[in-house]
Order: C-alpha cells, then structure tokens, then sequence
C-alpha cells in the first residue's frame, strides 16, 4: 500500500480558497482546449436549488444536485451533519468548475429531509444512499464519506458495485460506534446497557454528547464491515487527520487493510483533526478528486 503523491505541479486552477469556507471560484485543472475543460467565471459562484425525493412510504430525501459529466461525485455527510456543510460546498463548485455532475443530500432526519433524527439507524441511512445511486444519479459515481459517511459509501461500494467508480473516505468511522462501544469495560457497558442510551462527549452537538440507544448499536452490529475482507475493488483514497479526538486514523489503516481493490492510498495529515474543513483540508480534498476524476476519464 503506498501512499499518494500529489502532482502539485500540474495543478493550475485549484487556487482562491473561499475565505470564510470551502473553494471559491475553483477552476478546470484539466489542460486548456482539452476534452474536459470547460469555462470557469472567477468571482461568480452558482448554488444549486434543494429538491426533494418523494420515496414510497419513507421520508421525503433533501438534495441539491448539479448536472454533468460523467463520473459524478455523490457527498455523504457525518453523523448529525448536513448537505451544507464547507466540504460539501467546497465540492459542488469545484465539480461545477469541471463540468461534471454532483450531487449532495440530507440522510432522513438530518438537515432539510423528513424523518426523525433520533429514530434513524445505520440501516436506514444506507437504504437512503442505496436510493440516491438508484434514482438521482446516473453512471457510476465517486463517492465522498466523511466520518459515518465513510461506513455508510463502504456499505453502498458493497451493495452496489456497478454503481461506485471510487470512493474517497474522510476521517472514516467504519464500524467505529460499534467497535469503540464494545471496548469499553463490561461493567461500563452493563451500565449504559441498563440505562438504555450510550452518552459520548463531543464538540460537534450543541448538547456536547451524542446519545446512541442500546437499538441503535444493535442495528449497527448488522452492518460492520471490518471482521472480514471488504469486496470493493474500485480506487480507494482515505483521508484521516492524525489529530482526530473522534474516530483515530488507524481506522482507515484498518479500511485500507481490508479491501480487496489493489488502488488505495492512505493520506494522513499531521495536524488535521475530525472535520477536516480547513483550507488545506478542503484543497486536499479537491485534488484527490481531481486526481481520480483523471485517473477514471483516462482509463475510458
């Protein structure tokens, strides 16, 4: 397994970071007159309008989409998060830039979609991806993962292979809810098995804890996928900041171990933490993109 080299050299429009968040007036990196480049307006930024999926029997699904080229890239968000987080917007532009299509959504009881929050399972937020590939894009897709995001692409790489061209993985949480819960002492767990709900300490809620019922992690059991080798085979890139307090970096090591694809880099950044959603973070980010939107266009 080596570790990725970026071609910093190469790139040409991958400048202006957004001030205040993600990237702002990204343009083409691809050669100029080239089969893939396309006009790029600096200073102007264009935001896709939020649409809604009516699903039978289930909760309406949030999304913002852009068309395009193929491949498209389809952005999963983290526990609690949404479809208008810095990375999600970040790569909405730069696939504008390019020309190719993309799309971001809400998982049901997040952000703009229907459904209640606390209700939601691993499950339910795969079966809400699984329709996302089904329905809303078209050809296979580059799926982004951040955190839970990441489990849940690996869950839908797995269900649904002739759908997924690569996957790239943001501080990756795979099985991370389960596997940091059964660790825990067996009295500790008897405790928290008693009381019906798991309390963990995060920045990231406005309560500073994230509750998971005794439900929830049984569900999640259902759906781990680092006991055995993972069977996705398409180009794999992992992100992980080394200062990450919420899921640790050996999980995308793990990640990594796991699959069976032969293309998969692991990219650890030395001061990057959970959210990865600094301006160096984001820029990463974008020219790992890059790089497989190349790789991917090239072998066809």
């Amino acid at each position: 397994m080596a570790a990725v080299a970026l071609r910093c050299s190469c790139r040409r429009g991958l400048s202006h970071i957004l001030r205040n968040a993600g990237v702002s007036s990204l343009s083409s990196t691809r050669p100029e007159g080239g089969p893939n480049s396309v006009p790029c307006l600096p200073g102007v930024r264009h935001k896709s309008t939020v649409q809604f999926a009516a699903r039978p029997d289930l909760p309406k699904l949030a999304y913002r989409r852009v068309k395009g080229k193929s491949p498209g890239v389809v952005f999963l968000p983290g526990y609690g998060s949404s479809m208008n987080g810095q990375k999600a917007e970040a790569l909405e532009e730069f696939c504008r830039s390019l020309g190719h299509a993309y799309l971001r959504f809400d998982y049901t009881g997040h952000g703009a979609s229907e459904g209640v929050f606390a209700e939601g399972t691993i499950g339910t937020w795969k079966k809400d991806v699984l329709y996302v590939l089904d329905e809303l894009v078209e050809g296979p897709q580059i799926m982004v993962g951040s955190s839970i995001g990441g489990w849940l692409m690996l869950l839908a790489a797995i269900a649904r292979p002739e759908k997924t061209a690569a996957l790239v993985g943001i501080s990756t949480a795979a099985d991370h809810l389960v596997t940091t819960f059964n660790s825990l002492p067996l009295e500790t767990r008897k405790e928290y098995e008693e009381k019906g709900v798991w309390t963990v300490p995060t920045r990231h809620s406005e309560d500073g804890e994230y509750r998971f019922n005794m439900a929830f992690l049984r569900e999640a059991e259902n759906h781990r996928v680092l006991q055995s080798p993972i069977p996705v085979t398409c180009p794999i890139r992992l992100l992980h900041g080394l200062k990450d307090e919420d899921v640790p970096w050996h999980v995308s090591m793990q990640v990594a171990e796991r699959v069976l694809s032969a293309d998969v880099d692991v990219i650890l950044r030395r001061h990057g933490q959970h959210r990865m959603a600094e301006k160096d973070d984001i820029k990463l980010l974008v020219y790992t993109i890059d790089d497989l939107i190349d790789k991917l266009t090239t072998l066809v």
